[in-house]
């Protein structure tokens, strides 16, 4: 099954969210450029830059079709919705017919607006759990003969499942999330969207499409019910904190996505470090060695010691190792353009600083780029392109000075129109 060992390993790290555009804040500078980054700007000098629009120019990309592209896979051909592979990198047993769908815990407004999508992003562990807990034993439906499990993950986000009693579900459902929008099986960021919860809407004139939207409505409506007074949100109301009580659904799917496997395509050993369930399910669905990191923890000098840890341990085992940083993605949903460059910074220190002391670029290939750019200005996902570097080996260097988007506009690697472009460019550079 396997060729020989390469005498070159590859090192691939997407950030997410890591791309910006410039900030008049920042000195007209993206969070990347104004960011201290010794040892990217030490990769970029001593190898290749670019720009790649990681779908396709138009679309802004949600991170699981971002990084099924980012592995070498088109997303319009092999992404069957998110809730699969969320609920597959969450441990529920999916299968065809069965309906998944990411989920967020939401506070939602007497007239159906949504006040936050995310909580504020202060709902822990414990609450989260206490509300997936009740749901699951309080909720009953009637709507269709289906049993459902619905699964807190991190932080905000969960996974639902449903599994029809007499037929299979189809994944042919719209959005309750006014977020994104859902179209062919690829999930887009809907800038300037009235936040109002929406209703679940077949999307094919079909029962099991009919029947799954019913679910999911009646499954909200429910939810609902169940976790406005919940003990868990009458403390926080307490407290002065939003309620969780609402959950939005988004990127159904009832399939399991078709892809090829990755280290038997390549002859190659991958493997896949990642803390969040989404870029886990899709790892292992591509026939990757996939481990699921602790969550972060917010201290970012030990969460990246933990990852460099891991992929040195592992370094020995596999030939290909796909990073997934997830830092900076969250400040540029928050507008928070400061937090963000001190993210960067710190992921350069923490991670980057150690891997190179332990890591020849003689024996190892480096390439770092992001699944989306997430700018402060937008509090989105957008379709801007992103930079991306290739360094080590037998790359030839092009001495830049700053690994920033504006450096990658004039690099040598141009602009790739699809992320799925790049993975046999980098496979090559291993023989």
């Amino acid at each position: 099954m396997w060729r020989k060992a390469p005498e070159l390993k590859l090192i691939y790290v997407a950030i997410d969210g890591m791309g910006d555009l410039p900030i008049a804040e920042l000195g007209n500078k993206t969070p990347l450029e104004a960011a201290n980054t010794p040892h990217l700007d030490f990769l970029a000098k001593n190898g290749k830059i670019g720009l790649m629009y990681t779908v396709k120019k138009g679309v802004a990309p949600e991170s699981d079709v971002a990084v099924i592209s980012l592995l070498g896979y088109d997303p319009f051909k092999y992404s069957t919705g998110r809730g699969v592979i969320e609920a597959v990198g969450a441990g529920l047993e999916m299968k065809n017919g069965d309906l998944a769908l990411r989920c967020n815990f939401a506070t939602l407004g007497k007239d159906r607006e949504i006040i936050d999508r995310r909580v504020k992003r202060t709902l822990t562990t414990k609450e989260a759990l206490e509300l997936s807990d009740a749901v699951n034993k309080k909720v009953t439906l009637e709507s269709c003969p289906a049993t459902f499990q619905f699964k807190s993950t991190l932080g905000h986000r969960a996974v639902l499942l449903f599994k029809g009693a007499t037929r299979c579900l189809s994944g042919k459902i719209s959005n309750s999330d006014p977020a994104y929008s859902y179209v062919n099986g690829i999930g887009e960021a809907t800038p300037d969207a009235e936040m109002v919860l929406k209703k679940s809407e077949p999307l094919e004139d079909t029962e099991e499409a009919r029947n799954a939207a019913n679910l999911v409505n009646e499954f909200i409506e429910k939810t609902h019910e169940v976790w406005e007074n919940h003990p868990v949100n009458k403390k926080r109301a307490a407290e002065g904190k939003l309620k969780a009580n609402c959950v939005l659904t988004r990127d159904a799917g009832s399939q399991l996505p078709q892809f090829f496997n990755i280290s038997e395509r390549y002859k190659v050993r991958f493997a896949a470090l990642s803390d969040m369930q989404a870029e886990s399910g899709i790892a292992h669905l591509a026939g990757m060695e996939a481990s699921l990191l602790p969550p972060p923890s917010g201290d970012l000098e030990k969460d990246c010691a933990i990852r460099v840890k891991k992929l040195l341990d592992i370094l020995p085992l596999y030939d290909v190792f796909y990073i997934h940083l997830k830092g900076p993605d969250e400040p540029g949903h928050d507008g928070n353009c400061h937090l963000k460059t001190q993210i960067i910074a710190a992921i350069d220190t923490y991670f980057f600083g150690p891997l190179l002391k332990e890591i020849s670029l003689k024996n190892h290939i480096f390439c770092v780029t992001c699944d989306h750019a997430t700018p402060c200005s937008h509090k989105v996902h957008t379709d801007t392109p992103v930079p991306m570097l290739i360094s080590g080996g037998k790359v030839t260097d092009e001495n830049v000075s700053k690994f920033s988007e504006k450096t990658c506009e004039n690099g040598s690697l141009g602009t790739l129109d699809h992320a799925y472009e790049l993975m046999p460019k980098l496979m090559k550079l291993l023989k």
